[in-house]
Parts: C-alpha cells; sequence; structure tokens
C-alpha cells in the first residue's frame, strides 16, 4: 500500500473540511459518488457540506475512501498544518487509528 503524508488538514470558508497530501493527487475523486472532491487550484480533498456529518465523521470517510479506493495510507506528521482546526478536534483526528 502507498503511503502519503497529510501536509495540512483545515476547515474552510464553507465549514467544509479538507485534507491536504504531500504527493498524491486524486483528481479523479469524484468518479466514487462518494461525496468528496479534489480541489486542482489547491490540491486537497474536501468534503461537501453536511448538516448530518461532523467534521471527525468527515476525516474518517476521507481517509477510508482514500485506503480503500486508491490504496494509500494518508497519515498525519509532527509536521502537519492545523487550519482553523480545535484543539478538541485535533486531539479527536490524531487519535484515530
Amino acid at each position: 500500500m502507498k503511503q502519503d503524508e497529510i501536509v495540512e488538514i483545515g476547515i474552510d470558508d464553507l465549514d467544509r473540511l479538507y485534507i491536504k497530501p504531500k504527493r498524491e493527487k486524486f483528481t479523479m475523486i469524484h468518479r466514487s459518488a462518494a461525496k468528496v472532491r479534489w480541489d486542482k487550484r489547491y490540491l486537497f480533498l474536501y468534503s461537501q457540506k453536511s448538516i448530518n456529518w461532523s467534521h471527525l465523521d468527515w476525516y474518517k470517510h476521507i481517509t477510508s475512501l482514500i485506503k480503500v479506493d486508491y490504496q494509500c495510507q494518508l497519515n498525519l506528521t509532527d509536521k502537519t498544518l492545523w487550519v482553523n482546526v480545535s484543539e478538541s478536534l485535533k486531539n479527536e483526528i490524531e487519535a484515530v487509528p
């Protein structure tokens, strides 16, 4: 399985969670119909806004989707940049196996 680092995790102005990998590009992710998209300009995966899902739910969904559909494990590092992410959400994300 491929491995890639997560260089940035954030919440954008539309309240969507995004995950920016270091090397991999997921330009065809929209074909999965899993409500995850690839931003070609900023080079990150992002969630659709949802009232029913938390940011933690989206993190788990996106990383699981990439692992299953692309055979790529996205890994947090001590260099991961956190943008507009509360300390409690950061702690919850870091606790995900």
